[in-house]
């Protein structure tokens, strides 16, 4: 049973009241799925149903296809799994009614289909023992993460409800980010409530964007609106909730804490704000971010522990942080792997990461290997050096196989984008919980993860060595990241331009970058390509993360 928090109760039935006489209430059930998981998604439904209606609810909301899980992908085009769907939300609904939920409205998403057969993003209204009505989504988002318009078929008909005298109309997720279509139909239908359920994943600064849409939304339907978004992580995307109300006049009413499961109530009649959620830090909220996609990628892959390797440098150190807040220190396993060019600093850094998250920590050097292999191959400059990488690789996922654990890749999105990492090498794991933040954002959230720990009374977990010292992958004698790459002050800059705006060359001297840094760096990323589309998993914080947000060609001879 979830201990709904206090705070998430807003301007439901006072002691003095009667259901008769109340106004109409609300719950929004910001719930986490696992995708294909149809019995465990259902039986969370009617779990959270339960408390709605203890709660005095008379309409409780779930998220954006919450039975099936979200995104759904090609699954949906699975006939075994579109009818397992159709069969669980019928035995949902009788369900209900068995249990004395009947009377409550239950608003739950799920796959469809349209007459031909082809799936659809469907909304499902379950009361009195059966599917009272439904909805399908309008407009179908084909950009960034999204792939709907290829998956499904559009609907075509609004939805509106009417209990206890007040009109609902539904909407789905990106029916409100267009003009027109639903929202349109929806202000001429003279509604008191306009109710969305969102499949919205998380990305820095979204959340101010969906509440100033909703906002305009409101104003054009003459009535609040209801956002109800999904929680937890699914591959490499993490739903933060956020759930929230917008009265009439723009107003915030009521709103649901992030990365968290909760039990939002709101009375249709309340039209003043109550006890709303204090905003996170922007780095507390990236960082928690990261560890939502690790721990739900754990959770729900059914890992209990992590291993990944320990250099004494900043990006094992914050991984390694993120790991022990995702699943515990005692599930953490550190492997130290020094070479003969591991400087005794790097190794005491690694040692003391482990011992400050109370980590697993073993010494593995990798100096017979490497001399065992050189016996054979003779290998000198570069070749050398990523045969370092890759013989830590080999030890990193024989420890992942002996023990069951999640190998973690280590590497930030500056790496990534420049190629600056050795693909069988530093880049195996199965997720990459740093892939998405860039260098210095990686400096950044490590401070700020030291400095909670230290206002939390805490041993802040990162050795202050690990973030003041010059980055090096120490593969050859004195060997610094700044002697391949331009400095990450600079370098993120022109990485940001150049990816997440899609700067060409001439747009990144106009931004007053020099002409070498541009084509430096440029080529670096051009040339990468190949390299990212092997790269593990990682949770997008972005706006443009690699992988489904950046789709380019490994084969392209185009350069400006």
């Amino acid at each position: 049973m979830i201990t709904i928090p206090y705070q998430y109760y807003h301007g439901f039935m006072k002691e003095n009241q009667t259901k008769e006489n109340q106004n109409l209430v609300f719950a929004l059930a910001q719930i986490d799925t696992c995708v294909g998981d149809i019995e465990g998604n259902a039986r969370k439904i009617i779990d959270f149903s339960r408390m709605a209606h203890q709660q005095g609810a008379d309409i409780v909301l779930f998220p954006e296809m919450t039975l099936t899980g979200y995104p759904i992908e090609d699954l949906a085009f699975r006939a075994t799994f579109r009818k397992a769907a159709y069969r669980t939300a019928d035995q949902v609904a009788v369900q209900l009614q068995d249990q004395g939920l009947g009377s409550l409205y239950v608003v739950i998403g799920t796959v469809g289909a349209d007459v031909d057969g082809l799936p659809r993003n469907r909304l499902l209204i379950l009361h009195n023992g059966r599917v009272e009505a439904s909805y399908d989504k309008h407009f179908l988002p084909n950009y960034g993460v999204f792939d709907e318009f290829r998956i499904f078929s559009a609907g075509q008909e609004t939805l509106t409800l009417d209990i206890k005298g007040k009109r609902i109309g539904f909407a789905i997720c990106e029916d409100i980010w267009q003009e027109g279509g639903t929202v349109a139909a929806l202000a001429q239908d003279h509604i008191d409530v306009l109710a969305t359920i969102n499949g919205s994943p998380y990305e820095e600064g979204k959340y101010h964007t969906r509440v100033d849409l909703c906002r305009k939304r409101a104003g054009q339907v003459h009535a609040p609106v209801i956002y109800l978004n999904q929680v937890g992580g699914q591959d490499d995307l993490v739903f933060d909730g956020g759930s929230f109300v917008v009265g009439t006049d723009g107003q915030i009413l009521a709103q649901a804490g992030k990365f968290q499961e909760s039990l939002l109530l709101w009375s249709l009649g309340n039209t003043s704000p109550t006890d709303l959620v204090s905003p996170l830090d922007p780095d507390e909220e990236v960082y928690q971010a990261c560890v939502a996609g690790l721990r739900d990628y754990m959770r729900k892959n059914h890992f209990s522990g992590v291993v990944l390797g320990l250099s004494g440098g900043i990006d094992s150190a914050l991984v390694a942080s993120i790991a022990a807040d995702a699943c515990g220190g005692d599930n953490v396993w550190g492997i130290s792997m020094p070479s003969r060019y591991s400087s005794d600093g790097s190794r005491d850094d690694a040692a003391d990461l482990a011992r400050r998250l109370g980590a697993h920590y073993d010494i593995q050097p990798i100096e017979p290997l490497f001399q065992s292999f050189q016996q054979e191959l003779s290998l000198e400059g570069i070749a050398a050096e990523n045969l370092q990488a890759r013989i830590r690789g080999v030890i990193v996922m024989a420890y992942s196989n002996s023990h069951g654990l999640l190998a973690l890749a280590t590497g930030n999105k500056s790496e990534l984008a420049c190629g600056y990492s050795t693909i069988y090498g530093d880049a195996v794991g199965g997720f990459a919980p740093i892939k998405d933040l860039l260098k210095t954002r990686v400096w950044q959230l490590a401070r700020w993860r030291n400095r909670a720990a230290q206002e939390a009374g805490e041993v802040p977990p990162i050795p202050e060595n690990s973030i003041n010292k010059a980055p090096s992958a120490e593969l050859r004698p004195g060997q610094k990241d700044s002697d391949s790459l331009p400095e990450y002050a600079v370098l993120d800059q022109v990485l940001a331009a150049y990816i997440e705006k899609a700067h060409g060359r001439q747009d990144l001297l106009n931004d007053g970058f020099d002409p070498k840094t541009v084509d430096t760096v440029m080529r670096l990323v051009d040339k990468a390509e190949w390299k990212r589309r092997q790269y593990p998993l990682g949770p997008k914080v972005t706006a443009l993360a690699f992988g489904r947000d950046r789709r380019l060609p490994v084969t392209s001879a185009f350069r400006e």
